[in-house]
């Protein structure tokens, strides 16, 4: 039986140029991640995801990959990411990074062999065809920016296919070649350390158009073999894939426990921002409720915001358009007709009471949660930078010019600090912030200890309560005898709810927004302010 550590782990992500730079040339680095390590051991993080760090043109963020073995050179040096992994492995922090095999850079030099000579064993590398068909509009990963995926090429004397921009040409999964290319790139990594891989694009690896003979259900069997190959080279290695589809085609990625560890839950990410916008519970429920029942092994990973937009595409254009008009009612807060490009603290004007019950909703779900940096002291967004890029802005360390992010003149970082407003880094930093004990940075090391004191959470059974209070969402989860119960009101009104449920007798306050009378032994009335949450211990159940 595989040891099971991802179920409780509070995750981190982070892009390493923009985390903090410590030679003064504007780029954050592996040398630098490695210094501010303690501050993730200090909130509580116990597995750090890593957006790509691999030698790259950056046309798509480090996602159009020129060399799988490699640190970008701007970043350090491999040298610097073994060091790294020692002093993470040090605190107990494990390590996922990120597996870009969708595609790969137009510059790799795969690619270059592959356009260059008709007869090279690159050329099946990837997808050609010379009469591309007429593809929908939906397999377009960025409508509005591409309108095809098929790209002619005039050396090559034929049309690459690329799901996602043209400068990203899609690697033929089907090709045996291409599979051993990548297990081989897999090995590299494990024996670098790391604890697994988060899986990019994964319904792009498993589609199949435009590969002659491809069968979907052998495309589909690739994930089991990266399982497997997974395995046998790091039994307690993970893999995580990013798949935004419907419920329906979600057992896909966990097959019979055999594939994916873990999925991004989008699906019930989507109705919990509906509920927000509601404040009403039943989209949650909803949402949790129309998730297929996975494998024990098997795990959901929840998130509030991560480097990309806030996706809706899920839900249908009315509930998308109350959501835009309680979070984003400007155009420019929108992106591709289907997402959000804010980070929360902004889409919900800086209320502290609001942020708190939402990272309160995101560690107490069924799953595991994943904190993106800067969340813990509540970032803001640069809505002037062009797309994704408002939600990836250098982290803010201390009110020191650039944020603390780095000593470089402010022209070479990646993107500009924010310096502007309530969200400027004169306001919002991590030095201030660990000075103030009512701050937000504390209180999420809180709420992380308490989540890892309640393991529950992770493995449980879950279920919904029926209560009184339509904005209200209740829910319980039980494992090896013990339960953990979790009020939120999602409506900016007070409320008393009423248990209807008498199974649980006692309940242990371990988690609250404000100070409340002690709950009488056999009480189930339980006051929750505007905004407020609970999280009960239950002591003695029927």
């Amino acid at each position: 039986m595989q040891h099971q550590w991802y179920k409780n782990a509070i995750i981190y992500s982070l892009d390493v140029e923009t985390f903090i730079d410590s030679d003064g040339d504007g780029v954050g680095d592996f040398p630098g991640l490695t210094k501010r390590i303690d501050h993730l051991a200090g909130l509580g993080v116990t597995c750090l995801w890593l957006l790509p760090f691999y030698p790259s043109p950056n046309r798509d963020n480090g996602y159009d990959i020129m060399d799988y073995y490699n640190v970008d050179s701007r970043l350090g040096t491999l040298g610097d990411f073994v060091e790294f992994m020692h002093e993470a492995g040090e605190r107990g922090i494990r390590v996922i990074i990120d597996l870009v095999v969708n595609h790969t850079s137009i510059q790799h030099p795969w690619f270059q062999a592959a356009r260059s000579d008709k007869n090279s064993k690159y050329r099946n590398y990837y997808v050609w065809t010379e009469e591309p068909s007429k593809t929908g509009s939906w397999h377009v990963a960025f409508p509005g920016v591409e309108d095809s995926v098929w790209e002619y090429d005039e050396k090559a004397e034929a049309y690459y296919l690329h799901h996602f921009y043209k400068e990203q040409p899609d690697l033929n999964i089907a090709n045996p070649a291409v599979q051993k290319e990548i297990y081989k790139i897999m090995a590299f990594w494990l024996a670098l350390g790391v604890s697994g891989f988060r899986v990019d694009a994964a319904p792009f690896l498993i589609e199949g158009l435009g590969i002659e003979g491809a069968e979907k259900s052998d495309l589909e069997n690739f994930l089991s073999d990266m399982r497997e190959f997974l395995l046998s080279r790091r039994g307690d290695a993970v893999l995580l894939a990013e798949a935004n589809v419907a419920p329906d085609k979600l057992l896909t990625y966990f097959g019979d426990g055999d594939r994916m560890h873990m999925l991004f839950n989008f699906w019930l990410n989507q109705y919990m921002f509906l509920a927000l916008a509601r404040q009403e519970a039943a989209p949650i429920c909803h949402g949790l409720k129309t998730l297929p029942e996975i494998p024990h092994i098997g795990q959901w990973v929840n998130f509030v915001r991560h480097h990309d937009e806030l996706t809706l595409s899920e839900l249908n254009d009315a509930e998308r358009q109350e959501i835009f008009a309680a979070f984003a009612p400007e155009e420019h807060m929108q992106i591709y007709g289907r997402g959000i490009r804010r980070r929360l603290p902004p889409m919900v004007n800086g209320d502290r009471r609001r942020i708190e019950l939402i990272y309160s909703l995101l560690f107490s779900l069924p799953g595991t949660p994943l904190v993106r940096y800067g969340e813990e002291i509540g970032m803001g967004d640069d809505l002037s930078l062009p797309g994704r890029d408002s939600v990836r802005t250098p982290m803010q360390w201390s009110n020191e010019p650039n944020g603390g992010f780095s000593t470089a003149p402010s022209d070479a970082l990646p993107h500009p600090v924010i310096s502007q407003g309530e969200y400027g880094y004169q306001k919002i930093n991590v030095a201030s912030q660990q000075r103030q004990s009512d701050s937000l940075i504390n209180w999420m090391e809180r709420v992380i200890r308490i989540r890892k004191q309640c393991p529950e959470l992770g493995r449980a059974q879950w279920h919904i309560l029926e209560i009184d209070e339509p904005s209200v969402f209740a829910h319980c989860c039980e494992w090896e005898g013990n339960a953990v119960i979790v009020f939120h009101n999602l409506a900016d009104q007070a409320c008393n709810v009423t248990l209807k449920s008498q199974q649980y007798k006692y309940l242990i306050d371990l988690f609250c927004n404000c100070e409340y009378e002690p709950l009488n032994g056999g009480t189930h009335s339980i006051p929750l302010s505007a905004y407020g949450y609970r999280w009960f211990r239950v002591d003695g159940m029927h």
